[in-house]
């Protein structure tokens, strides 16, 4: 009888019970190794999707805690004639309710003695705790400043243009998620995934709508991840064969002087304007600055490898285990995926239109393809551009000029999440 106890015991705390208990959480695991699968197989982004997969994988194994928060445990122990009672676990709501009835808090402290004990939480749980208090984001900016070079944009301000062109899905998808009854900053929270910018999109809901983490965060790096699925089929629609194998003339030589008074003026310019930027905006230029000053290399080679490493593998995975099956499988989550890949679409299209209006203005010198490369996905957004670009003119060289409006976006996002935060925080 005591093995068969035993077993029964086993199989209650297995994680195959849980299952069992609830299905929901087959389908967030089914998810995982799609994900899994995109990231390997077709190497869609692996950097971001596998710790992002595996993370969700993690997070919806039924009993492992991952991401449980530190559980306070009160005892309660009582005296009668110089002999403890046997300890009583009391919960932290009781424990309240006593203390605020005077007789009974005055006979707790006579006769009775309260212990609290507070359990670990999970793994996950502390190191999530990066993204809830804005760390990691930040951190991010600064790798991506210290990888970046802002070259050409700083040869070819008008892509300056098109990285603002790009930022119309945030504003837009804002308008929509207010009509379909989310608050002001959950709109805001929701649009910001149009900017493409997993990092910008983390730090503002963190700030405003830190519920809905979890479901914009997976959004949010799910569609980065995803950008030369989504962005191509938009491009090809919007532009026309002839527009798409535009040759564009080599850019400027821009001098060493320019490459460091840029990061600088433009933390100063921004920062003074609209200081709930500075964060993110001051990062990114500052490991900029670690990369053009060529006075502190092993800064910004720290800056671009080891720190930047290790804080993708926390987001990545923290950012996965958020996607639990209770807290994804909703209506509202469901809502935020559809609105978030709409974003997307949106800042894509609003890049090539303004990409193609240029190309108008300057007499067919701008290729509309850069325009796209206006979302905050680095660099992964030009790539995709040169990508599309050569597969119609295989002479066709358009990377370092989409980098401009790439680099733009990125400096575009944060500028909006700044807005919003100063608007709605």
């Amino acid at each position: 009888m005591d093995i068969v106890k035993t077993l029964q015991g086993l199989a209650n705390d297995s994680a195959i019970s849980g299952l069992i208990q609830d299905p929901k959480t087959l389908i967030m695991l089914a998810i995982s190794c799609i994900l899994l699968y995109l990231a390997i197989a077709k190497k869609y982004e692996p950097l971001l999707l596998i710790p992002i997969a595996f993370g969700m994988l993690l997070a919806n194994i039924p009993f492992a805690g991952l991401m449980d928060p530190p559980q306070a445990q009160f005892f309660l122990e009582a005296f009668h004639e110089g002999k403890a009672g046997i300890p009583v676990t009391l919960s932290a709501e009781l424990i309240q309710s006593l203390n605020q009835v005077p007789e009974l808090a005055g006979s707790l402290k006579e006769g009775m003695t309260i212990y609290q004990y507070t359990t670990a939480g999970g793994l996950l749980y502390y190191l999530y705790q990066g993204v809830k208090l804005g760390i990691y984001p930040p951190l991010i900016f600064m790798g991506v400043g210290a990888m970046t070079d802002f070259g050409p944009l700083i040869a070819n301000p008008k892509s300056l243009l098109l990285g603002a062109a790009a930022q119309i899905g945030i504003f837009a998808t804002f308008i929509v998620a207010r009509l379909i009854g989310f608050t002001p900053q959950e709109a805001a929270s929701t649009g910001i995934i149009g900017g493409a910018d997993g990092p910008t999109a983390l730090y503002l809901t963190a700030k405003l709508a830190p519920h809905l983490l979890g479901p914009i965060a997976v959004a949010a790096y799910s569609y980065m991840a995803l950008v030369p699925v989504i962005q191509p089929p938009i491009m090809m629609a919007l532009t026309t064969k002839a527009e798409r194998s535009i040759v564009m003339e080599q850019l400027r030589p821009v001098s060493k002087r320019e490459k460091i008074i840029f990061p600088i003026a433009v933390t100063l310019v921004v920062s003074l304007l609209l200081p709930s930027a500075t964060p993110l905006v001051g990062m990114l230029m500052l490991g900029n600055l670690f990369r053009e000053s060529l006075v502190v290399d092993r800064l910004s080679k720290t800056a671009q490898n080891e720190l930047m490493n290790i804080v993708t593998i926390f987001l990545g995975v923290t950012v996965g285990a958020t996607a639990s099956a209770g807290a994804f499988l909703t209506v509202q989550t469901i809502s935020i995926m559809v609105i978030g890949v709409v974003a997307f679409s949106m800042g894509t299209a609003g890049g090539v239109l303004l990409g193609k209006l240029m190309n108008k203005l300057s007499g067919g010198k701008i290729n509309p393809l850069i325009g796209s490369a206006g979302v905050s996905a680095v660099p992964m957004a030009a790539r995709v551009s040169q990508v599309v670009g050569q597969r119609e003119n295989p002479g066709n060289f358009l990377l370092m000029h989409a980098m401009g409006p790439n680099v733009a976006g990125v400096i575009g996002s944060a500028i909006a999440a700044g807005m919003l935060l100063s608007m709605y925080g």
